[in-house]
């Protein structure tokens, strides 16, 4: 045999071997989308696992759509979600397949309830490190101020979250400031997450989907913001039948409809809400110098979609709301106006190009305005600020196989900042300061890579690019340089790696640890410890650059009694470059020009945080509890001494629990404790030429009383395995039970005595909530 004809039958040896192992190995792609049955909303985070391959399985994304790349052959999959009975499904896979699975809500046994809708594994197996998922459901059961459900306050019950204060919505995350939480709802930013001054969120529950709460490190196709992510989706609507829920409170009340446009290819939802407090008050007040005076405000949700096949589905939501108070003192002939509120609208639209490859385009609008007008006798002042923003965006999500899941896209955003433009008029002077209306591009690129490494690794790691640019017409406050409108004036680019590893110690414990970059390029300026419609937002600028944000944690994760508790322990260290506070001894004034004001720093933040949960049974609920330290080094401010920022709490513990007795009543309650926050001190007071001077302590030197309350709630549902359409429940709720007087804020009062020189001040603490009882009719109709 010629070496020729052997070196033939050799490579055609080779070359059939290669082929068998390549048929062997021949894999196709399963992909679909997991639905409710009963209402065809998408289920955001279900599992679909592979029963005959352990370890192998996804969730569905954001959209409700899974992608996975098996082997020839048949399958066994199972398909599961919190609250919901599981479905399994066998497949054959000769070709790529589509596999739509709905779900059907199961009557939960009282030994069974389940707060969480996740895989039970999921704190343990994902990449993910302080990501907590919300069910509405569960958010309801638990004790509201004045009976109004709010899922903000429910994130402050969580560790490294902070409350802003006394009732209010607002929160801090990881030693972050408020503006550097990035709150989305549908995509969209909202700039203040506040109605009635803060005490309340502008999310309504009813219209709420999922919400999810990202603090251990944000995954690259976030950005913009340093400390979390706050993302909420709003839901649906009902694409088999119409239905009705709401609820009437001594506060607000609230309805939502819902309902097919087309069966079962296209839904709608509209969600209201307003509150009355005051308006039934009206009657009490118009005897007095108040009359005129109310306070109310109101927002609405609508959605709808449209699927035109398994392939594209469009989306359309927004929301508006508005606070709107009257001041009127007759007596003093004083009175102003403040409306205040945001607007959010996005279009979007889902294609799946193959059933490894699915895209989301997005087209957003999102508005913040706030507005005043008042005054005393012929003196008259009026005052705008605001935000508003157009937002383009496309983002992939691409599943090559089962090691990987990429995601990649780019954002745009057009800028248009109204900083302060303040008018003021005295019978026939007109005098004040117009401002400056500021315009700027953002825009970013990113691309991540969800890998499998083995049986024992899983990193996310990602890689953000974003630029800003900020554009006239400006004045340049450096050399008095002019540009013309939409020339650019300063650009800043930004470079944030992301990197998140899962190391599995063993089937019920994991090691995490994570590293993130974010650039942040605009700014909260504000006066307060919370976020006020009268804060300022303010862009990056010649004179005000990039916050800069390095977060580095490290975290162990433990499930016990097959998944019914969840333990985990958290540490983390941030840096945080170019902060700002205004400048020792700034004097509100809407005369200057507010860059002019600002002093620049930088931050430092650390803690140890714990986390217990009971998710399964008739008890259920949590501990959190956050040890930490956050710091501000500024060298025009303390002498260039650190010092505590005012959000700075050492010790904050929640314990959250609640209790299903029957069918009928469940219980609930919450204890919350929380060192008292930083403030500044008057330290003395003393007379130049007979005026009196305030002489202030170290900042941030002196700490208000501690906070802690006991919150109670009781839900009860009088015909719970009713078959009819129309079903109620009665909330009771009672807020600070033995009615702590917590501080809500400090003010002095001075005595002096110019001619003998003497003074003294004296400081006093404002409280704000004494016990207050509540009662909410929930009802619902399909």
């Amino acid at each position: 045999m010629s070496l020729s004809l052997q070196v033939q039958r050799a490579l055609a040896f080779v070359f059939l071997f290669f082929a068998f192992s390549a048929a062997a190995q021949e894999k196709y792609v399963l992909s679909g989308y997991v639905k409710d049955a009963a209402t065809g909303e998408t289920l955001i985070g279900a599992a679909v696992a592979v029963a005959d391959s352990a370890g192998l399985g996804t969730v569905t994304n954001a959209y409700g759509f899974y992608s996975l790349e098996l082997p020839a052959g048949t399958h066994r999959l199972r398909f599961s979600y919190v609250g919901y009975a599981g479905e399994e499904a066998t497949v054959t896979l000769n070709e790529a397949k589509r596999l739509n699975v709905e779900l059907t809500e199961e009557s939960v046994e009282l030994q069974e309830v389940v707060v969480k809708a996740r895989p039970d594994d999921a704190n343990v197996k994902s990449t993910e490190m302080g990501t907590v998922g919300l069910q509405m459901d569960n958010v309801k059961k638990l004790p509201a101020l004045m009976g109004e459900v709010d899922v903000l306050k429910t994130i402050q019950l969580l560790p490294g979250v902070l409350s802003a204060g006394e009732g209010n919505a607002g929160f801090y995350v990881r030693g972050g400031g408020p503006d550097q939480n990035l709150v989305l709802l549908d995509e969209a930013v909202v700039y203040n997450p506040g109605h009635l001054l803060g005490f309340f969120s502008v999310f309504n529950a009813d219209a709420i989907k999922n919400t999810t709460l990202i603090k251990g490190g944000m995954p690259a196709q976030y950005g913009g913001r340093l400390s979390s992510v706050v993302d909420i989706q709003m839901k649906e609507g009902n694409d088999r039948e119409y239905a009705m829920e709401g609820g009437i409170g001594l506060v607000a009340s609230r309805v939502t409809f819902e309902g097919p446009i087309v069966e079962e290819r296209s839904s709608f939802i509209v969600s209201a809400r307003r509150t009355y407090a005051l308006d039934l008050a009206q009657p009490f007040l118009n005897n007095t110098s108040f009359a005129g005076t109310n306070y109310y405000f109101y927002d609405l949700n609508a959605k709808a979609n449209y699927r035109f096949s398994d392939e594209d589905r469009l989306y359309f939501s927004t929301y508006f709301g508005r606070d709107v108070l009257q001041f009127r003192s007759n007596a003093r002939d004083f009175n102003f106006d403040m409306p205040y509120g945001n607007a959010t609208a996005t279009l979007r639209w889902n294609h799946l190009f193959s059933d490894k490859l699915f895209m989301n385009v997005s087209a957003i609008y999102n508005d913040y305005d706030f507005g005043f007008s008042g005054g005393q006798g012929d003196f008259r002042i009026g005052l705008e600020s605001g935000v508003r923003d157009w937002n383009g965006k496309v983002d992939f999500e691409y599943f090559p196989n089962p090691k990987h899941h990429l995601r990649f896209g780019a954002n745009y955003t057009y800028h248009r900042l109204t900083p302060s433009l303040a008018t003021a008029t005295n019978g026939e002077e007109v005098f004040g300061n117009e401002g400056e209306i500021r315009y700027a591009h953002e825009s970013a690129v990113y691309l991540a890579d969800e890998m499998k490494i083995g049986s024992g690794i899983r990193l996310n790691a990602g890689l953000r690019v974003s630029a800003f640019t900020q554009l006239g017409p400006y004045t340049s406050k450096q050399d008095s340089t002019e540009y013309a409108a939409g020339e650019p004036v300063k650009t800043y680019i930004g470079v944030e790696p992301r990197l998140a590893a899962t190391f599995y110690l063993n089937a019920v414990s994991s090691l995490k640890a994570g590293v993130t970059v974010a650039n942040q390029y605009l700014h909260l300026v504000s006066n307060s410890t919370s976020t006020l419609p009268t804060d300022i937002w303010m862009p990056s600028s010649e004179i005000i650059k990039p916050q800069i944000g390095v977060q580095y944690a490290l975290g162990y994760f433990r499930n016990f009694e097959d998944n019914r508790y969840e333990a985990s322990v958290e540490i983390y260290y941030r840096d945080l470059y170019n902060q700002i506070d205004f400048r020792e001894n700034y004097v509100d004034d809407v005369a200057n020009d507010l860059e002019e004001e600002f002093v620049f720093g930088q931050g430092r933040a650390y803690g140890l945080e714990l986390f217990l949960q009971k998710k399964k049974g008739r008890f259920t609920g949590w501990i959190g509890y956050t040890l930490s330290r956050t710091e501000r080094i500024f060298p025009d401010i303390n002498n260039g001494n650190p010092y505590p920022a005012i959000y700075d709490r050492r010790h904050d513990l929640s314990v959250v629990a609640n209790y299903t007795l029957s069918k009928k009543w469940e219980f609930g309650g919450a204890f919350i404790f929380g060192t008292g926050n930083a403030y500044t001190p008057v330290q003395r007071l003393y007379f130049i030429d007979q005026f009196p001077v305030q002489e202030y302590g170290p900042r941030n030197s002196a700490r208000l009383q501690d906070y802690h309350r006991v919150d109670f709630s009781a839900t009860y549902t009088p015909k719970p395995d009713s078959k009819a359409r129309f079903r109620s429940s009665w909330n009771f709720s009672v807020y600070n039970a033995y009615s702590r007087q917590n501080p809500f804020f400090i003010y002095y009062d001075f005595e002096s005595d110019p001619n003998a020189g003497t003074a003294a001040a004296r400081a006093y603490q404002v409280s704000l909530f004494p016990v207050i009882p509540s009662v909410t009719w929930n009802f619902s109709w399909r």
